[in-house]
């Protein structure tokens, strides 16, 4: 007879096992490199959630699809007050979309299911009915930027500029579009996408991206710590209800993604895109 202790141990051994078996299976595929993660870890009811790559934290389309994944399924746990969501590292919190990646894909279906990657990211973000706290530790660009925009939360260093660099290959950040013109409004997206430079740490708190900005990583990750131990001690619908509350009138994201996917998927495909792309590839390399 197995008793009902035991049979709870052999459930959460059988998930962790099933977790690992996918990730090896990702690995031995080549859809994640060895250097590439998403991990989740539950502490205190905050789900922590962390990505990184070996590139800055540049996200491939693997890693958008268990980030999404991850986010959605912590999301649904009773006992998951809020997610945090957070990169790897020191220095960059993300780079955007995998260089390499993009230069890889020859073909449209490839291009709109990578780009779908960020969106069904956005979305488990804006839909997974908990709260969600984004840790930026460092520069961010493109896809990067989207993240903080789809944050409830945003906390970050005075290190953590930001900028829409994504016109700087021949795209535009129409995906992660409308998550930023939700924080920013409409002129200061077009401003950003338009002449691509770098916003300060300030300038984004000021701008509503960021809600805390710290001098240095120790003084946010201790404002982070007694903010998620607070938010730990609050009423569970109350938490829900903020959430819905803090969305309404985003229902039409949902329609204009397929779109605004469409429209970064075939442009990545032109010759030029990929000149662009190797170009700041060597430009990187030589500094």
């Amino acid at each position: 007879m197995i008793l009902p202790s035991t049979f709870l141990v052999l459930k959460i051994i059988a998930l962790t096992f099933s977790k690992v078996l996918y990730l090896v299976l990702l690995y031995k595929s080549k859809k994640i490199k060895m250097s590439d993660f998403v991990t989740s870890e539950i502490k205190n009811n905050i789900a922590e959630i962390t990505f990184g790559t070996a590139k800055s934290n540049a996200l491939p389309g693997a890693i958008l699809e268990k980030l999404a994944q991850t986010i959605l399924e912590e999301g649904a746990k009773n006992e998951v007050k809020a997610i945090l969501v957070k990169s790897e590292g020191e220095k960059a919190f993300c780079a955007g979309a995998s260089f390499d990646e993009l230069l890889a894909i020859d073909e449209l279906e490839a291009s709109t299911k990578f780009f779908g990657g960020f969106a069904k990211v956005l979305n488990a973000m804006r839909n997974c009915g908990k709260i969600v706290v984004v840790r930026v530790q460092g520069k961010t660009t493109g896809g990067g930027v989207g993240i903080a925009c789809g944050a409830d939360y945003c906390f970050a260093t005075k290190d953590s500029a930001l900028a829409l660099t994504e016109i700087n290959l021949g795209i535009g950040p129409f995906v992660i579009g409308p998550y930023v013109e939700r924080k920013i409004g409409k002129s200061q997206f077009s401003a950003m996408a338009i002449d691509a430079d770098f916003r300060s740490a300030e300038w984004a708190e000021q701008h509503n991206i960021y809600h805390s900005v710290s001098e240095n990583i120790a003084e946010m990750d201790s404002k982070l710590e007694k903010f998620l131990n607070t938010l730990s001690t609050r009423n569970d619908d109350a938490l829900a209800l903020i959430k819905k509350v803090s969305w309404e009138g985003t229902e039409h994201f949902n329609e204009l993604m397929p779109a605004r996917i469409h429209m970064s998927a075939s442009l990545i495909l032109e010759d030029s895109a990929k000149k662009n792309i190797e170009a700041i590839k060597e430009r990187l390399r030589s500094k």
